[in-house]
C-alpha cells in the first residue's frame, strides 16, 4: 500500500492511468493494469522527494559554510539547472578566481527556483545574479505550466532581487531539439518563444540579457554539433567555452549599472 500510494503521489493518476489496458471478459471493458511494484531505492528516492521537493537540502550547509564577502569583492551567484550545475563540476571551467557561487541544481525548473531563491540567492548576499532557467519547465519535469506560469515565476524572482538590492542578469535558454529524458517533445519552438519573451522583459525592465542562444544553436533550433555531451541539451567543454565569456561580458554590463 504505502509503495502504491508514493507512486501515486509522484507519478500521478494519468500516469498510472496509462499503463497498458487488459480486457474484462465479464464486461468488455477495458481496466487499467496494476503498476509494477517499486524498488526500494525508488521509493527511497519518491520519498526525498515528497520531502524536499524544492532540494533545499541540496546548499543548505554549504551556505552556511560560505565566508561573507571579502571587502571590494564582486559576489556573483548563478541560479539555475543542469546547465549551471554541471558547469566546472562535469565540463568546463567556472570561472576560475573569481568569487562567483554555483547554485544550480540538476532537473529544475522556474518554481523549485523561485522556492529556494531566498536561501540560495539573496541569503548569499551577492552584488548579481546570474539566472538560466525554463528548459526544464519546457520539458514538464514538475508538471505541464502554461508559458504565462513560468513568466510570472521569472518576475517573482526579479521582483525578489531587486527588493534586496542585487542586479539581474536573464539568461536566454540553450537550443535543443529534444529531451532524453522526455522523448516525444519538441522544444525547439517553445525555446525561441521563452526566449522573445525574456529578451523582451529584460529590455522593459532595463535588466541585463544574455543571449547565449545564437552562438551555440544551429539551423533547426537544437545546439550545434560538438557543443554537447549528449549531442541535445547539456554543453560539453567547448560549449562551456562559448557561454563564458558571454556571461562574463553580461556580468560586467550588470556592474555598470546602478544598484536597484
Amino acid at each position: 500500500m504505502r509503495t502504491m500510494w508514493l507512486a501515486f503521489l509522484l507519478i500521478g493518476p494519468l500516469a498510472l492511468a496509462q499503463q497498458p489496458a487488459v480486457p474484462t471478459p465479464a464486461l468488455g471493458i477495458a481496466q487499467s493494469a496494476m503498476p509494477v511494484p517499486l524498488t526500494q531505492a525508488q521509493i527511497e528516492k519518491m520519498q526525498r522527494k515528497l520531502e524536499d521537493w524544492p532540494q533545499l537540502g541540496r546548499y543548505r550547509d554549504d551556505n552556511l559554510k560560505l565566508a561573507p564577502a571579502a571587502p571590494g569583492e564582486h559576489r556573483v551567484v548563478f541560479l539555475g539547472d543542469s546547465i549551471t550545475d554541471f558547469w566546472g563540476r562535469h565540463y568546463g571551467k567556472f570561472f576560475p578566481g573569481k568569487p562567483y557561487i554555483n547554485r544550480g541544481i540538476s532537473g529544475q525548473t522556474t518554481p523549485q527556483m523561485l522556492v529556494r531563491f531566498q536561501q540560495d540567492v539573496i541569503q548569499l548576499h551577492p552584488d548579481v545574479v546570474v539566472i538560466l532557467a525554463g528548459i526544464n519547465d519546457i520539458a514538464g519535469n514538475t508538471g505541464a505550466e502554461p508559458l504565462d506560469a513560468v513568466e510570472n515565476n521569472f518576475r517573482s524572482m526579479v521582483t525578489l532581487a531587486r527588493a534586496a538590492h542585487i542586479r539581474v542578469v536573464l539568461s536566454s535558454v540553450l537550443p535543443a531539439s529534444s529531451f532524453p529524458w522526455k522523448p516525444g517533445i519538441h522544444p525547439a519552438e517553445p525555446v525561441r518563444e521563452l526566449n522573445k519573451w525574456l529578451q523582451n522583459y529584460a529590455a522593459s525592465e532595463r535588466l541585463i540579457y544574455l543571449n547565449y542562444y545564437p552562438s551555440l544553436a544551429d539551423e533547426n533550433g537544437g545546439m550545434r554539433e560538438g557543443l554537447a555531451v549528449d549531442k541535445v541539451v547539456h554543453p560539453n567543454d567547448a560549449g562551456y567555452a562559448i557561454m563564458e565569456p558571454l556571461a562574463e561580458k553580461a556580468i560586467e554590463q550588470a556592474f555598470a549599472q546602478a544598484r536597484p
